[in-house]
């Protein structure tokens, strides 16, 4: 029975970050006094727009050599505003808005493919570059926008409920569901993987790398510009720097979720859970009235946390491995 639920807990390591936040939100309930699904419902809601960013952040952390997107609070930020610019309060521009906010996720996706795959840049600096480019335009975009406003419907999907269940709760879960079984049933999942694991093999293997990850690229910028459109409209309007919450958050989701920051492993719904961890975090931090550059310090406290958990886990595997599959040193000249 215990090894059952060893098994269990190793091949989905998702489990932590959801016992994580039973025991988050007990401790809020108790802190608060108050305890009810609501409140959770209202976390849930928050969370699902870190978990939507979070799960695109996870599709190129998996890819591995340490790839993260360092563009996605921009092009959240952007994509927030060419859809109000756009749609400007009507609903029958809505098509249009959409079409535009994918089109820029989508052409941010492919620049920084270009720029990893291509150039060979290191995925870091290459977000980092196309974020401060994006950053331009989004104050370019600021002085265009005098007076529009979003689309009531997209603000019945940021903000409405069905059943008393918050429209973008089940966005993210269906989301999380999808990823979760387009890693594991897939072919595209298994070479995500395997490319993560190792590329040189991953070529042997047939399997064509670069652009397994392009589309983990473009894939995590899409993702991000839907959820600034979608953020633009919960929040009734874009501004600057809107994103940048979301880009030290998106990574924490996704190491805390149980994804290898090495690559080659990545859990979607553990990326689920954790969004909603990171956001009782943050509102327990605020119920304690902790400021925001203490928040931001045990956020960035908790990451490195993780990592070294990480890093250490991985040193202990290496020292039980086997000598057998360990190379000897040559010693031919």
């Amino acid at each position: 029975m215990i090894g059952t639920i060893r098994h269990f807990v190793a091949a989905n390591r998702w489990v932590w970050s959801a016992i994580a936040v039973v025991l988050l939100w007990l401790a809020l309930a108790v802190v608060t006094g108050r305890w009810s699904m609501a409140s959770l419902s209202g976390i849930a809601l928050s969370a699902s727009f870190l978990a939507i960013v979070g799960l695109g952040q996870m599709m190129v952390v998996t890819t591995g050599r340490g790839n993260i997107d360092l563009s996605v609070a921009t092009v959240m930020t952007l994509s927030a505003y060419l859809a109000m610019l756009v749609v400007r309060g009507s609903d029958q521009m809505v098509w249009l808005s959409l079409l535009v906010t994918l089109g820029l996720g989508l052409g941010v996706g492919l620049v920084n493919a270009f720029l990893v795959v291509a150039i060979r840049i290191p995925a870091i600096i290459a977000t980092l570059a196309t974020g401060y480019i994006l950053a331009t335009a989004t104050l370019l975009a600021n002085r265009s926008l005098q007076g529009a406003s979003v689309s009531p419907l997209v603000r019945s999907v940021a903000s409405g409920r069905v059943l008393g269940v918050p429209i973008m709760v089940i966005l993210a879960i269906v989301l999380a569901v999808c990823l979760a079984l387009v890693l594991r049933k897939t072919a595209f999942g298994q070479q995500l993987s395997a490319v993560g694991q190792n590329r040189a093999a991953a070529r042997l293997a047939g399997v064509r790398v670069n652009r397994v990850i392009a589309a983990a690229f473009v894939l995590c910028s899409t993702l991000a510009a839907f959820n600034g459109m979608l953020l633009g409209a919960y929040t009734g309007g874009a501004f600057l720097e809107m994103g940048q919450p979301y880009l030290l958050q998106s990574v924490a989701a996704v190491v805390v979720g149980g994804t290898l920051i090495f690559g080659g492993s990545a859990t979607a719904l553990g990326t689920l859970f954790a969004s909603v961890l990171l956001v009782l975090v943050v509102t327990l931090m605020q119920i304690m009235g902790l400021p925001r550059g203490a928040q931001d310090m045990v956020q960035g406290a908790v990451v490195i946390l993780v990592l070294a958990m990480a890093a250490g886990g991985t040193m202990v595997r290496r020292r039980k491995a086997p000598a057998a599959t360990q190379l000897e040193p040559s010693t031919t000249p």
